[in-house]
């Protein structure tokens, strides 16, 4: 069968996102609360507190937060990368903003869903499954392209809205991913891929990403309203759902190391 690979595939990503996830933890920093508790002097009223951003409680966190503008252009993360892949959801190594609003969230989601690179991203990930015959019965040929494109499309939009604005608005999760930008190869690897199973809620401490888990298992079960009867069956859920989590891995280590690869390997600013 040719589902076997990829859901081995799939099960050794998640598999091993898992496993990393307990020494991710263990080198986890608290985010210690400001003392707002300074005397004041007799008579005078507590001076108003500015609102401040709270560092996500990541392996190695710098201990000086940046804005955008103050990150080295080196290590800022573009809204596109390369022009075909929407890259919204990333901030750039030591920008830290405050928790996105709801309609910030909503904002995000949209502009993953439906700008101009979004578009081309899922043109190229339909045509490798239409050439691959990853579901027979959409067929082949223009017409097939045009079965696995819009399938494609509503699995990216529904998948986008669960997970980056609807669940974590409820939650109160930040679904951004924060680069890392510094340190051994293979802690930033581990810290990326990760990032599947742990994400800062709004206080900026590391918790369960439930909005990454629920939401992709959520758009699977969407998605039983749109594809054959052949694509419905547990399994082939299973192993839908195992490539989607094994692809968000990879998209954020790629998104992870794609400043660095921009800089030193093509010689061009992300």
């Amino acid at each position: 069968m040719k589902r076997k690979p990829l859901a081995g595939i799939c099960l050794c990503l998640c598999l091993f996102a898992s496993l990393v996830t307990t020494a991710v933890f263990a080198q986890s920093t608290p985010v210690q609360s400001p003392d707002r508790d300074q005397p004041n002097s007799p008579g005078q009223p507590s001076p108003a507190l500015p609102a401040k951003s709270v560092a996500p409680d990541f392996p190695d966190a710098p201990s000086h937060t940046a804005s955008q503008s103050e990150v080295p252009v080196s290590k800022r993360q573009p809204k596109r990368i390369l022009g075909v892949m929407p890259n919204y959801r990333a901030v750039s190594a030591g920008a830290i903003p405050p928790p996105p609003t709801p309609k910030q969230a909503f904002k995000i989601a949209t502009q993953n869903s439906f700008d101009y690179s979004s578009f081309i991203f899922v043109g190229i990930t339909s045509l490798l499954a239409e050439s691959s015959n990853a579901h027979p019965q959409l067929g082949k040929g223009i017409g097939g392209y045009g079965g696995y494109y819009w399938r494609g499309f509503l699995d990216k939009t529904d998948g986008n809205y669960l997970v980056i604005f609807a669940l974590p608005t409820v939650l109160h999760e930040d679904e951004r991913f924060y680069a890392k930008g510094e340190g051994a190869i293979w802690k930033r690897g581990i810290y990326a891929a990760s990032r599947i199973l742990i994400t800062p809620d709004y206080r900026g401490h590391n918790t369960f990403n439930a909005s990454e888990v629920f939401g992709r298992a959520m758009a699977q079960g969407i998605s039983t309203a749109y594809y054959p009867s052949h694509d419905r069956t547990a399994g082939a859920l299973a192993v839908k759902y195992g490539w989607a989590m094994g692809r968000d891995a990879l998209t954020n280590t790629f998104r992870e190391f794609w400043p660095d690869i921009a800089t030193h390997v093509l010689h061009r600013h992300p």
